[in-house]
């Protein structure tokens, strides 16, 4: 299964004048990945920038050879890509934590992600925190990674922005939370990562709207999901990826 068309876009917001959001991809060896980072100018941001590094070098180091042994975590069930993502994931979560746990509380710093790489037409997806992924096939829309919510915490009923907050991060807890989806890919299928700025302010029909339209390429498609959100009073970062096969 051939990767046809990608694109990304990362922003701070109508009102923010930092961007601890960010993303980051390796062509070569598959692998994409999507962050909202938290803790402030300076913390956040870097936080986000860190982690980038440390999974893809971390992942390439694995990945590359069949016969590694997993550090930190095995799982039979799972792919090689599989578990060397999740040893990436639970490195770079052990080196913040470390960090973090070297600091007052003013100066820690966090992120939720969703990282995915591709094994054949196989995609693995790992989501940790707020950041949700959909995927699209044959005009049908459908939730592949679930974002940590406060809505059913709570009988009020206040709007979609106020009810996002990751219940774990990179560098939070001890352990890192995680959710792992595997996606059968087939020819015509779209898979969008997303971080709280963009789906808080959009629904689904609005995604799927998106995604069923033609565009002149999948950076279009981005951008107008992104323009959107900020038209809707978005107060946050944002970003989105967007994979097409």
């Amino acid at each position: 299964m051939r990767l046809k068309a990608y694109a990304a876009q990362t922003h701070q917001g109508p009102y923010l004048q930092v961007n601890e959001d960010g993303y980051d991809f390796d062509f070569e060896n598959d692998l994409y990945m999507v962050f909202d980072g938290f803790g402030g100018s300076g913390r956040g941001d870097r936080a986000v920038e860190i982690l980038k590094q440390e999974i893809k070098t971390f992942y390439t180091h694995i990945s590359d050879d069949p016969n590694a042994t997993m550090p930190l975590y095995y799982n039979p069930k799972n792919l090689l890509e599989g578990n060397a993502i999740l040893n990436s994931m639970m490195n770079a979560h052990q080196n913040l934590l470390k960090n973090n746990n070297e600091k007052p509380v003013n100066q820690k710093a966090g992120a939720s992600a969703i990282v995915a790489v591709r094994s054949e037409s196989l995609l693995i997806l790992v989501g940790v925190g707020n950041c949700c992924a959909y995927h699209f096939r044959q005009g049908k829309l459908s939730k592949v990674i679930v974002e940590d919510t406060l809505q059913y915490l709570s009988k009020d009923q206040f709007e979609l922005r106020f009810r996002t907050a990751p219940m774990t991060a990179f560098g939070m807890y001890p352990e890192l939370g995680y959710q792992l989806r595997e996606v059968r890919l087939a020819e015509g299928d779209k898979v969008i990562l997303l971080t709280d700025g963009v789906y808080a302010q959009l629904n689904e029909e609005e995604l799927l709207y998106t995604l069923n339209k033609s565009a002149p390429d999948a950076q279009e498609r981005i951008n107008s999901l992104l323009k959107l959100s900020n038209t809707r009073g978005n107060l946050d970062n944002l970003t989105a990826m967007i994979l097409e096969f």
